[in-house]
């Protein structure tokens, strides 16, 4: 699986009615399908780059007027996953950045671009469950990539109209580490 393609959705019957497109239209494999807070819906899912924007595409023609954000990623940065998941662990920051979104959409799209753009460590991505339907990453490294990092995230972000806030937290303190995962 080399590319990853999402559907935020306004609405939990088109969210639902979104992923049987998906899988039926393409050869995708559907990594998840969930509400999410504030009443929404989020299809997310992975595969060849063509199979992947085929089924956002073939989503978008028929349910246009609940759509709220998509995405679609080529080769995907491999830390995504495993914030994503929430397995991975950081035994220390040496800076801390922090990326937030209104979208969950936006917000992966900035993760992967922070992670390709500086030699950081993705620590976490959260999706939107008690966020209000909002989405924060985490990632550390050294204050120049870190830095770095949460601009080019944040310039992804910024370019949807999704972005709420940027910080880079140099030598932040470890109390902080009991915030995370």
């Amino acid at each position: 699986m080399n590319s990853l393609g999402l559907i935020e959705m306004s609405s939990i019957a088109a969210g639902m009615h979104s992923a049987d497109i998906m899988l039926k239209t393409s050869q995708v494999e559907l990594i998840l399908s969930r509400s999410i807070c504030s009443g929404k819906y989020m299809v997310m899912i992975g595969g060849d780059v063509a199979e992947v924007e085929s089924a956002v595409e073939a989503t978008k023609q028929i349910l246009d007027y609940a759509i709220i954000d998509t995405f679609v990623i080529p080769n995907v940065h491999k830390d995504l996953f495993s914030a994503l998941s929430g397995h991975t662990k950081a035994e220390h920051l040496e800076s801390l950045g922090i990326l937030e979104a209104f979208s969950v959409a936006s917000l992966i799209e900035g993760a992967d671009a922070a992670a390709k753009a500086a030699n950081v460590k993705l620590i976490e991505v959260r999706l939107a469950m008690a966020l209000g339907g909002k989405a924060f990453c985490t990632l550390t490294g050294d204050v120049a990539a870190v830095t770095s990092a949460v601009e080019a995230g944040a310039q992804v972000i910024s370019s949807k109209g999704m972005l709420v806030n940027k910080v880079v937290i140099p030598q932040p303190r470890s109390e902080l580490m009991s915030e995370m995962i």
